[in-house]
This record gives structure tokens, sequence and C-alpha cells, in this order.
């Protein structure tokens, strides 16, 4: 049936590439698919450059892209209500008998797959089936996951190439009880722009026990590049039946004293500083969003999932993020979304030039003072504006990215939006503490990444809430127990790059994460001393002092070291209660160790409040 199935849909050329995939799981998948969407050709695309080469192509005739001026770009649109990961329309699709807590949204996997299945029938009707194969992690190492992509979108696929190595041949490799990850997508009716008519049907589910993700009426790249945060999902599900782990992570390298480098990982709820953090000048990136942990020989090592970024460009300019700035200006293979184009040129908010008087953008054609159907100013790019590009058009790149080992964890970082309460560095005690505390403590004011409310704060459990496929309880615990066996597991850091002052103005300059970064480095390898706080250690002011004049050639007052650092005790208690309440009401599994460490870091605070009041100057420290 499945071949009878393939071989009436599929010309001889693209059926011949399909069957040297000798995998009857695949072979099963695409027929099914085939049934079910209706397509009138299916095109199958392998890793040779004359595919990659017509799937661009395909992208910029009617697939979703338009060129711009400079060679190698284009831009796309998607609609004006499909502008970020639709949390909302997000959902596991669960067995009767499977639990993953109510914080994490789910639905009965029969009704679901009832629902989804409904949304697809005969979605490809006149329109091509694209099959595309991609990798996950350097192919050929024990990080790497097989993954099949089906999509009626150019642009789903193109988006794809770019940021995922290239899994044709490895698949071929798989043996036939091998897993791997299913996407199938359709971008529905589409209108005269080629924009998902039917955002209010967008649905994206995600099964668990079959390793597929289904979305549909939908073309933003969050909710359709099967391979990023939906694919993330069905990989922490998968590490944590094997014992490794999958994370929300950046990997950079930081450049220390002598040419040595050491490499940190870093979790940031979207738009609040992971990949300008990835970008720092100076220092080499690796990847700006997903990672891969494995333990080898007592030691933590780290791949990048992708081989591009998908960025957000607001506020990227030539002074704060030069790499990333020129890139973007050089002809080369670069998708801008949800920009302003003007003349055959993108701009976007932020870029460090005047923007035009005229031009298109997500809502049509656009003026200053231009409001949509609610009155609201339309701004020239959306707040959520991105760019998709490789890794390898930067020009500090690392030369590790494809090592198949992965790289050396030296530490790890977590971050979020915070005005009132963290320091702008800090370094926990230990890895359980650092888990726990800085991890699994995130709050973090929302943003534009994602469609709702903005500038709320969210509690955010290691900047990875939207993805956790297991219970949080669960995540947690396998988060504590990976440093089992590491001799010298990473060191942890929070950062804020958010602290205002009583004017709501902002206590960081925009580079001043660079020396945030390079302390750690230093405290890693054991270069400096630090101060003691009831939750965790800080710098001491002439090592950052020295940080500031030689690196960003600026002077670091005491002044401002005292406004950073200052500990504020009354909202460290609060923070640490309102996050503790969210466990005790929404995370029943929640280990022990947890309530433990918030109680003795509750002890810690209270007992230096006692002694020093609600504010404690690190120069008292």
């Amino acid at each position: 049936m499945v071949n009878t199935i393939l071989e009436s849909t599929i010309d001889p050329i693209n059926l011949k590439k399909l069957t040297a995939v000798s995998n009857p799981k695949l072979h099963a998948f695409i027929a099914e698919a085939i049934e079910l969407l209706k397509p009138s050709k299916v095109l199958v695309v392998t890793d040779s450059k004359e595919d990659l080469a017509n799937l661009r192509e395909m992208a910029k005739n009617g697939g979703g892209e338009i060129p711009l001026a400079i060679p190698g770009h284009t831009y796309h649109f998607d609609g004006p209500n499909d502008q970020g990961r639709d949390t909302f329309s997000t959902r596991y699709l669960l067995p009767k008998d499977m639990e993953l807590g109510e914080s994490l949204n789910s639905i009965d996997r029969q009704q679901g797959l009832d629902e989804i299945r409904g949304l697809l029938k005969n979605a490809m009707k006149g329109r091509t089936m694209i099959v595309c194969f991609w990798c996950l992690c350097p192919t050929g190492s024990d990080f790497a996951i097989s993954c099949v992509q089906i999509t009626d979108s150019p642009y789903v696929a193109h988006s794809e190439s770019i940021l995922y190595r290239p899994g044709y041949e490895q698949f071929k490799k798989l043996g036939p009880n091998d897993e791997f990850f299913r996407f199938m997508h359709s971008e529905g009716q589409t209108d005269e722009n080629g924009c998902s008519i039917h955002w209010e049907k967008r649905r994206v589910y995600i099964d668990l026990i079959d390793n597929t993700v289904y979305s549909v009426n939908t073309q933003y790249a969050g909710n359709t590049v099967g391979l990023k945060k939906l694919a993330l999902r069905l990989a922490i599900q998968k590490a944590s039946k094997e014992g490794w782990l999958a994370e929300h992570m950046f990997i950079m390298g930081a450049k220390g004293p002598g040419g040595r480098t050491t490499y940190f990982a870093g979790a940031f709820p979207s738009a609040c500083g992971k990949t300008s953090t990835a970008m720092l000048p100076g220092q080499t990136i690796i990847g700006d969003d997903i990672a891969y942990f494995r333990k080898r020989g007592g030691r933590v090592y780290a791949a990048n999932v992708e081989q591009g970024i998908f960025g957000i460009i607001g506020d990227v300019n030539p002074d704060d993020d030069p790499v990333i700035f020129k890139a973007l200006q050089s002809p080369g293979e670069v998708i801008f979304g949800n920009v302003l184009i003007a003349d055959g040129k993108p701009y976007w908010e932020g870029m460090g030039c005047r923007l035009p008087e005229r031009g298109i953008n997500f809502q049509g054609q656009w003026y200053p003072g231009k409001k949509d159907g609610d009155g609201k100013e339309i701004p020239p790019s959306h707040k959520n504006a991105r760019y998709t590009i490789r890794l390898d058009a930067l020009a500090n790149l690392d030369p590790e990215l494809e090592n198949p080992q992965g790289v050396p964890v030296g530490g790890i970082i977590y971050g979020g939006r915070d005005s009132d309460t963290l320091v702008p560095v800090e370094q926990a005690f230990n890895w359980t503490e650092g888990i726990i505390a800085k991890g699994a403590s995130i709050e973090s004011e929302t943003t534009a990444a994602t469609l709702g409310q903005h500038g709320v704060r969210k509690f955010n459990i290691m900047a990875n809430q939207d993805f956790v496929s297991i219970p949080l309880g669960r995540y947690i615990q396998n988060n504590l127990d990976f440093a089992k066996g590491v001799k010298n597991p990473p060191a942890i850091f929070s950062v804020n790059y958010f602290l205002r002052d009583e004017n709501n103005k902002f206590l960081n300059g925009k580079l001043d994460k660079m020396i945030w970064l390079l302390w750690a480095e230093l405290r890693v390898n054991g270069d400096v001393e630090a101060l003691r706080t009831p939750t965790g250690w800080i710098p001491r002011w002439e090592d950052l002092a020295a940080l500031f004049a030689e690196k960003l050639g600026k002077t670091y007052t005491q002044q401002d070291y005292v406004k950073q650092f200052t500990v504020r005790v009354a909202n460290l208690l609060d923070k640490f209660d309102r996050v503790e309440k969210i466990y005790r009401d929404k995370v029943p599994d929640t280990p022990q160790i947890v309530y433990e460490t918030f109680a003795a870091i509750r002890r810690r605070l209270q007992d230096a409040r006692s002694r020093h009041g609600d504010f404690i100057s690190p120069l008292e420290l």
C-alpha cells in the first residue's frame, strides 16, 4: 500500500531520491502525508548543491521571498497576526495515561490528532509537497539527530537550509529501528501577499509519542521551522530518557589572558540579550539559540544544534553589533523578515540611520503615523522583525562549530529582564544552587518575541518554560543529576543587563555585558577573588575597573559599582517568595531540595538584613 501511494504520486527522479533512503518508517510517513495533504507534486531535497539552489529559486519565485538589491538577500513578510511564536495554540498531544503538569499546554492526543489532521486535510491540493532532510548538531556525532520536514512553503524549506546541516546522507545510514524526528507543515490558504489567511485556525501540535510536530495556517518561522523550538521539545523528552540535556542556550568562546578560550553556554528568554551576548566583540560564537550537552571523561561538552541564526534584528547597528551588522550589509544568503523595505533595501528600528518616509512592511504600504484597525500606530519594522543567516558568514565564528565532540563547557549563564532585583553578574556557590536559584528561578519581563501582552514579569524556568516537554520537577532533577560524575562542573552565573535606577534609567551600558562575561571567564579559571553575598559571589570593584579600562577604554567608578552591585535584600526575598509559590502551586513533583535551597537562601538574606538593612553596599562586604 505504501509503495503504491509513493509510486502513483512521485515522479521517477524524486522517487529514486526517496527510495535511496531505505527506511520503512520514513516511507510510511511520506505516504501518510500524501494521502492526507493530497499534493499535486512531491519534491525530494537531498544534500546536493543543485537541490539546495533549487530551494532558493523556488522561494524567490512566488514561494514567500522577494529579492533585494544586495545579491543573495531576500525579504519575507508574515501576516499582521502571525508575528511571533503562538504559545496559546502550541500544544502537546498526550495519551490519557501521560501527564506533564498544568503548567504545560496539552490536549488529549486523539482529539488533537483529529483536529490537526482535519485542518491539514487536502491542504496541498494544487501545490508541491517539499520533503527535506536535515540534521540537528554536527552530522556523524553522538549529538546528531536526523529529521525529515514536509512543507508546502519554499520559504520554510529555504530557511531550514540556512539554519540546519544537510541530513540526507546521514538519513541513508539509519537502521530500520533508529529514531528520527518528523515535521509536517502547511501554510494553509494564503492572500495576495503570500501570508496565511486563517491565522485564527493556527495550530502547532506536538506528538511526543510519535516524535512528530504538525503545524498549519502559519508561516512565522518560530511556528513552522520545525527543527527550531519545536524540535527542542522533542529533544528534551529524548534527552530525559537517555541522560543528556537539551537546552535553550547559546555557546560562545570568551577570550581570557594569554589567548585562552573558555566556552560558555547561556540561557536567556527571547529578546533579553542572548544573541548579543553570543556575539560580543572580540569573542567567538558557536551558536546563539539551542545546545545539546553530553558528558565524557568527567567533563561536560556542548554542541550547537544549528548552523545559522534566526535573530531579532531590532537595534542591530554598527556600534553595538558590528559583526552581525557587517554580515547583514554584505552579499550572501540572508532572509530579512518583517522589516521595512524601500528602494530594494531593508530597514529596521535601531539600525543607526534615518529610516525612509515611505516603504512597505508587514501591514502593507507604510508611512509615519499610519495606524492599524485598532487605532495603534504601526512601526516601520515589527518589534519581532528577524534575520536568517548562516554562522559562517560571521567574522567571529569559532573554529570548533563542526567539531563532532562539541566543546568543553567552563561556565553557564542565566539571564533575563529584571529592572530592580538582581545585580549585573553573580556566581552561584555551587552547581545545585546555580541550577535552582539562577536557572530554575528566572523571572523576566515579556517581550515581542511571543504573542500576548508585553512587559509582564513572567516565571521562565531555565529560559526554557515554553519548550519543556516533561514534568518541570523531573526537568529540574535532570539538570541537578547531570553534574554527577563530573569532576569540576561548569560554574553557574546569573546576569542582568536591565537593572534600572530610581529615575528608570538603565544602569548598564550595552557593551558592559562584555565585562560581566570576561569577569566570569576569570572566575572560571581561578584568576580573581570575589565578594560573598547571601546569594552568591560578586566581583570586586578593582577587578571590574581594570576590565573596563582595558576592554572598553572606560573609567568605572566606585559610584557606578555601588549602584549596580548593591544587594537589594527585600526585593530578593520577594523574588524567592514568588518563585517558591509558583512551585508549590503549579509543580507538584518539585524536588524537595528546591525548597531546602530557597529556605537556605532566605535565611542568609534575613541574617544579612538584620546586620546591614535592606540595601547592602558591596563596599560593606
